[in-house]
């Protein structure tokens, strides 16, 4: 099969060590980082127009390296072919191999922060996209003295531990090591952030098996959604995660389905 694939950015490395391997011809559209934080509507506007300027006439399905992602999916809309996006709530699902994997280290590890060669390499976002974040317009990027001169040190401190201080709800560094890293340099890095913080660190080993499913055209209906011409993403909330919705006029395109 020839397929296309848009992905963010954070998986580079893992999705392109996959399609080495793949019989498939892919040809891959990496998007920035940055999407996942100028909330669910920019981002969904931003696929939808990637989705929409695709080829289809050169391809068999679209394949989409995103989890839920907050809602960024939800509403994506397929057009003449189909388009393939993994049950995931967020891309450590993808990291880990399956949604079970990670909802069990999720829950045995409280307070835990995740860390792989994309998160360190692309974890920044500069320009538009940064103006346009949540954090950005919220002031949740300001520094302590910027909150103080326009605020008032009371209000100040306030915004600062509300909004600003979003470490404290974190306690443990997990470093996903995907087995596609150069050297030992990113590991090493997780260890000196989470020791210069105080937190525990953690190295585990990531499973590419779930991206290498989804390039290999493997999609078993437990670990994708394959949404068929027409449909649309609507979030579940159950294992499913995710479903396909056909768009109704007038209706939101955030709306749930139970099905």
């Amino acid at each position: 099969m020839r397929l296309k694939l848009i992905s963010c950015e954070i998986f580079y490395r893992e999705i392109c060590a996959a399609v080495s391997r793949s019989p498939n011809t892919i040809d891959i559209e990496f998007l920035p980082k940055g999407l996942h934080d100028i909330g669910f509507a920019g981002m969904r506007e931003r696929l939808q127009s990637v989705l929409d300027r695709v080829d289809e006439r050169r391809y068999q399905a679209i394949l989409f390296g995103y989890g839920l992602c907050n809602n960024g999916i939800v509403g994506i809309t397929a057009r003449s072919i189909p388009v393939v996006l993994p049950r995931a709530h967020d891309c450590i699902t993808l990291f880990f191999g399956s949604k079970e994997r990670y909802m069990t280290y999720f829950d045995a590890h409280p307070g835990v922060f995740f860390k792989t060669t994309g998160w360190i390499e692309r974890g920044t976002e500069t320009g538009e996209l940064s103006q346009l974040s949540i954090q950005r317009r919220a002031g949740m990027d300001s520094s302590y003295e910027d909150l103080v001169s326009r605020y008032g040190e009371e209000n100040a401190r306030y915004l600062w531990e509300e909004l600003c201080d979003y470490p404290k709800h974190y306690r443990q560094l997990t470093f996903i090591e995907m087995g596609v890293e150069p050297g030992g340099s990113f590991e090493l890095q997780t260890r000196e952030e989470a020791a210069g913080r105080g937190w525990t660190f953690e190295k585990v080993s990531g499973d590419l098996s779930l991206i290498q499913r989804m390039i290999d055209g493997q999609w078993d209906e437990r670990e994708f959604l394959v949404l068929e011409p027409g449909k649309r993403v609507a979030a579940r909330y159950d294992d499913g995660i995710i479903a396909s919705d056909r768009p109704r006029r007038g209706s939101s395109a955030t709306g749930d389905v139970s099905k």
